[in-house]
């Protein structure tokens, strides 16, 4: 497929809202690569692929300071804004060090209440401006689709500039699902890769986006096989369920995490996201049935992972922490490498990275 050189520009809006995510994934590509990162379906196996490649050169050139020194520069003429505008810890440090690691400049705006939106600006308005002064917005956002709205409205400004979605509402989270697919990747790549494993999911699955987007990449590779584990109300969505019938992916649904352990290559841990209920609705329901606590370490696979995007609360006993099968905290660094990978791809500087390892390692 060719992509233009600005695919959203002259397209009505009214027009793109009615496309399917599928569809409107390519209009997020340029030149068969990411121009912006909004939702987990715009990639496909050969470029999770090529980022996951990437993030390990990245890291391998930054051990010594010579290389730490090149990344640095491979971008340092460009700048970056972090806009995130719902509460964030690992995500927004995480990027803000993936960007520093290439040399993005950067500037943030964490409390709204600091900008012009308090005095009735729109947050399109705010993020416009952005543009003018930014070659790239990192944003995060409590309203699913903001982030591909601003997409939509900076292409059809006279300065269209890539946007990276770092968390939107409660429908995609496509960074986190590339570090996860990465984390996943390193550890079973002496075990016959990703391919044909069990991945269990377990806890708010209704409202994790994180877990949206990574059963789509889950559901590029061959064999694969899925269990949904969640208190009925929390259950994964039709959607995802729908799209991963029409790919043909084998899963189940169920509310017994016990029952499920000793077959899953990978537990995907996830809190109850408790800031979308309602006052008072989050203390009814009793969700101990879905931790992992550290007598469950004997019904594992003693190669299995054991992932969660953070933060956690009680859903994993931090015992679990010393265990070599527990990777969120790699999964943290990890995130560091593939969003640092994203960035240089976007940019279209991935090929002088590639040359520097390559003579790296010659």
């Amino acid at each position: 497929m060719m992509y233009r050189d600005n695919p959203l520009k002259d397209m009505p809006w009214a027009e793109f809202q009615q496309l399917s995510i599928t569809e409107k994934a390519a209009h997020f590509q340029r030149n068969g690569r990411p121009y912006h990162a909004l939702v987990a379906q715009q990639f496909d196996r050969p470029s999770l692929e090529r980022h996951c490649a990437l993030a390990t050169k990245i890291r391998r050139i930054a051990k010594t300071r010579g290389g730490l020194l090149f990344l640095q520069d491979l971008l340092r003429e460009k700048r970056a804004m972090l806009y995130f505008s719902q509460p964030s810890t690992r995500t927004f440090l995480s990027f803000h060090a993936a960007s520093q690691l290439v040399g993005l400049q950067l500037a943030n705006v964490r409390d709204t209440t600091t900008s012009s939106e308090i005095k009735g600006e729109s947050q399109e308005d705010s993020v416009r401006t952005f543009s003018s002064y930014f070659d790239m917005i990192i944003m995060r956002h409590p309203e699913g689709g903001f982030a591909e709205r601003i997409a939509w409205l900076l292409a059809n400004t006279s300065r269209p500039v890539p946007v990276i979605n770092a968390g939107s509402g409660k429908d995609q989270h496509p960074s986190q699902a590339l570090l996860d697919i990465y984390t996943l990747q390193r550890h079973f790549e002496e075990r016959g890769g990703i391919d044909g494993k069990t991945i269990v999911f377990v806890g708010d699955l209704a409202r994790g986006r994180t877990v949206r987007s990574l059963a789509m990449l889950l559901a590029l590779y061959r064999n694969m096989s899925m269990v949904f584990v969640a208190p009925p109300e929390l259950q994964i969505g039709k959607d995802i369920l729908g799209a991963l019938s029409a790919a043909g992916v084998q899963f189940a649904v169920t509310d017994n995490f016990e029952q499920v352990m000793p077959a899953a290559d990978a537990i995907y841990m996830t809190r109850i996201q408790d800031e979308w209920d309602q006052p008072g609705e989050s203390g009814k329901r009793d969700t101990s049935r879905f931790h992992l606590r550290a007598e469950h370490l004997t019904w594992l696979k003693g190669d299995a992972a054991i992932l969660h995007p953070l933060p956690r609360r009680a859903e994993i006993a931090p015992e679990i922490d010393a265990d070599p099968r527990a990777l969120y905290w790699r999964q943290v660094r990890n995130g560091m490498w593939i969003r640092a990978a994203l960035i240089l791809s976007i940019f279209e500087r991935d090929a002088e990275a590639d040359r520097y390892y390559r003579d790296l390692t010659s």
